[in-house]
């Protein structure tokens, strides 16, 4: 009622028409389906709040996706060692990788413009969904409240939708930001930097990076804390883990409404928005410029590179007629000592010499081939599946946001 006064007290016409047999907060649900569904009056306010956030972050989602792709087509066939469990497995390639974080970031796209475009305003039912107070307003005309829900419906369960999309982006991007940390510290990729970041108060020699500097030759021999990702990491981290209250909310609304979503909503939904929008604006901050050291991945690889090669150095055997069980066992013996310098004296891996040097493998076709071991032999068809990745379903999802792409401007950071 104090908002009615206040209303009134400004607007004296309409104040006699405020609250006109009805709840400050009704029941409003779907015209077709008058059942236990509730929302508020103000709710359709908070539908166009809604609506209006998800323009903000949906040009922001396609910047990062952006940046990803060309560095992705820069990279296509830089070969760099790929992980499974967070051991050496096959190579991939530097591109591939970003692919991947494209693919997941993509499908947080797609999920969001799904929930934007299905938002639906409210219509008005009355307080229990009987519709008994309209069509006592409208004198018993039904068309009428027909036509005045013809703006469509939906229930608290909106917001639980909008969450899920919204907020599994903090998901993907703590996942992207983690594979970006690991990275850093095996020295292979870094954040942007910028001149005299200052990463550490006591390592004099560590840089957090913040933004691309000519200075970046001078730098790259200092260890340097990805500061940024970090951050986006324990954003994500929040955000990813906000649906739960969503769903506890929807999930105790009682018979036709209750009101201690009212609360929860206004802490919940401004906090979701505006983590998803700093996440946003600092991947794109650091997808913008991601420095690789190609002759660091080139050292990884050259220490897991001839076991991989032992694959194809058995077929290369079958070829000339040698028995694939014994080829087999010859390699087994080598690469656990090959293994062991490795391991235990800490030297380079020199599996394929002792291949070379073992009178089992004397064939001069496979002493020759191991003499010109290429990594891109070894990543498959990974430079072809981003270049029609990145030009053809990622180049056409992002072709909608060319008008705001043409003028987006990264955000310079200082963390």
């Amino acid at each position: 009622m104090a908002c009615v006064a206040s209303f009134s007290a400004d607007a004296p016409a309409a104040g006699g028409h405020i609250h006109l047999g009805n709840f400050p907060l009704y029941l409003m649900s779907s015209p077709h389906l008058p059942v236990h569904s509730h929302a508020a009056v103000t709710d359709n306010a908070d539908l166009i709040f809604l609506q209006r956030a998800l323009d903000l972050i949906l040009p922001k989602l396609a910047k990062v996706i952006q940046n990803l792709q060309e560095f992705a087509l820069q990279y296509k066939d830089m070969p760099t060692l790929g992980f499974t469990h967070y051991q050496p497995a096959q190579l991939i390639t530097v591109g591939k990788r970003a692919a991947q974080w494209i693919q997941e970031l993509l499908m947080d796209l797609e999920d969001i413009e799904t929930v934007r475009e299905k938002l639906q305003f409210r219509g008005a039912q009355g307080t229990t969904g009987s519709q008994a107070t309209f069509l006592e307003l409208f004198e018993g005309d039904a068309d009428k409240i027909v036509r005045l829900n013809e703006v469509g419906a939906d229930t608290v369960k909106v917001d639980l939708r909008v969450a899920n999309a919204v907020c599994a982006l903090g998901a993907t991007a703590e996942r992207i930001c983690s594979d970006i940390r690991h990275l850093a510290n095996l020295k292979e990729m870094e954040e942007p930097f910028e001149k005299s970041q200052i990463g550490s108060s006591a390592m004099a020699y560590k840089v957090g990076p913040v933004d691309y500097c000519e200075e970046r030759r001078a730098l790259t021999k200092l260890q340097r804390n990805p500061m940024r990702s970090e951050r986006i990491t324990a954003l994500g981290r929040k955000l990813a883990r906000l649906p739960a209250n969503f769903t506890a909310t929807f999930e105790t609304q009682w018979f036709e409404r209750t009101l201690d979503d009212s609360a929860i909503r206004r802490m919940d939904i401004p906090e979701m928005f505006l983590l998803a929008d700093s996440i946003l604006i600092a991947l794109d901050n650091v997808t913008n410029g991601l420095v690789i050291y190609p002759n660091v991945i080139r050292s990884r690889i050259d220490q897991e590179l001839p076991f991989m090669a032992t694959e194809s150095i058995l077929m290369k055997l079958s070829t000339h007629g040698v028995s694939r069980q014994e080829a087999h066992e010859e390699i087994r013996v080598l690469s656990h000592q090959a293994s062991d310098v490795v391991k235990q004296q800490g030297g380079r891996n020199d599996l394929l010499e002792r291949v070379k040097k073992t009178e089992f493998f004397k064939a001069s076709s496979l002493i020759e081939w191991t003499q010109q071991v290429d990594p891109k032999l070894f990543i498959g068809n990974c430079p072809k599946i981003v270049e029609d990745y990145c030009n053809g379903e990622v180049a056409e999802k992002l072709a909608k946001y060319k008008e705001s792409l043409d003028k987006a401007v990264t955000a310079q950071l200082s963390i």
